[in-house]
């Protein structure tokens, strides 16, 4: 009565035997949530999901001594050892796995579930109603104009090496992820509005159409490529390895260049937004729009104003200071 239910010989009996919502345990949630977003969420992000799940379901076994635990009991607590068991965990060499915002991500996932248990009124009480989410803030990788240019202008004799620096130089100059690059075709590159060579794509992430026109640099390296697959239209343009393979020999690309910053494919996406474009002028909006994001704010956090672009927006302005002044001293007299 007080959870305002209707009250029957079925649903007494249901309650009695564990059956009923109140007694959903959090395997069957968790199960429920999969089998539901498989559908609607892209393969990367459910590989997180289930990856969250292993953290949960070893959890569950190490710390709680169960397989399985009712929603009813999940409370505060719950969470914050979660989240402690998040922090501590080591792998098989004794080292930390995660970061502060890695188990932030963890959490923030396990919330999506909880908030989706209380829609479905399999849970009354939300135990992350107390809790709150602390992301550490930190500037993205990019390269500037002078390691971008190191980058450029260095051949490598070992081909998977060259090929590789290529793609990474080809992202640079368009912005596309690495998923977006492999799997570039020919169907891909259309003539835009100003009757240049433009990519027509997809984002694989948000599904968000993508139009980019192609510059120069990037051209160049298409057409480098192109040789070699004007038989079959629908063969991908670029030899790009696997995801893994490629941030591993991009960190022997940069180690040669003389780069000595963490480098993985993505950095080429922030060194587009921020060194080619930003830095010479283009607005934050055509960028979010060459970028493919939904919301600017996104576009903000992959892209700052470098000092430099300041530093000469400023000049600029004392230019234009000193313009006006002479105006004022001319109409004077």
């Amino acid at each position: 009565m007080e959870e305002d239910k209707v009250l029957s010989s079925d649903a007494i009996k249901s309650r009695y035997l564990g059956e009923d919502d109140n007694s959903k345990t959090l395997k069957e949630l968790i199960a429920y949530h999969n089998g539901n977003m498989i559908h609607v969420l892209k393969s990367g992000t459910m590989k997180n999901y289930y990856t969250t799940e292993r953290y949960l379901q070893r959890f569950l076994q190490k710390k709680k001594r169960v397989k399985d635990i009712y929603l009813k009991q999940l409370n505060f607590r719950f969470i914050t050892d979660f989240e402690h068991y998040l922090r501590t965990y080591k792998n098989s060499k004794k080292q930390l796995m995660l970061s502060n915002n890695g188990v932030m991500k963890h959490l923030e996932r396990f919330k999506k579930m909880i908030n989706l248990a209380i829609k479905l009124e399999w849970m009354h009480k939300n135990p992350f109603s107390q809790f709150q989410l602390k992301y550490d803030k930190y500037d993205r990788a990019y390269l500037n104009e002078r390691e971008l240019g190191l980058l450029e202008n260095t051949e490598f004799t070992t081909e998977r090496l060259q090929k590789i620096k290529d793609c990474f130089v080809f992202s640079c100059y368009t912005g596309l992820s690495y998923i977006d690059v492999k799997e570039l075709t020919e169907s891909n590159i259309v003539r835009g509005i100003d009757n240049n060579n433009w990519v027509y794509t997809k984002r694989e992430k948000t599904d968000e159409q993508v139009k980019v026109p192609i510059l120069p640099k990037a051209w160049a390296i298409l057409e480098k490529y192109k040789v070699k697959k004007e038989q079959d239209v629908l063969t991908n343009l670029l030899p790009i390895s696997s995801n893994q393979k490629t941030n591993a020999y991009l960190k022997e690309i940069a180690k040669d260049c003389g780069i000595y910053k963490n480098i993985t494919f993505h950095v080429a996406r922030h060194t587009f937004a921020t060194t080619v474009m930003l830095s010479n002028g283009v607005p934050i909006e055509t960028v979010s729009k060459l970028l493919g994001h939904t919301k600017l704010s996104t576009t903000q956090i992959y892209a700052r104003v470098i000092e430099s672009k300041i530093s000469e927006d400023i000049q600029n302005l004392l230019k234009r200071f000193e313009t006006k002044k002479q105006k004022q001293l001319l109409a004077v007299k």
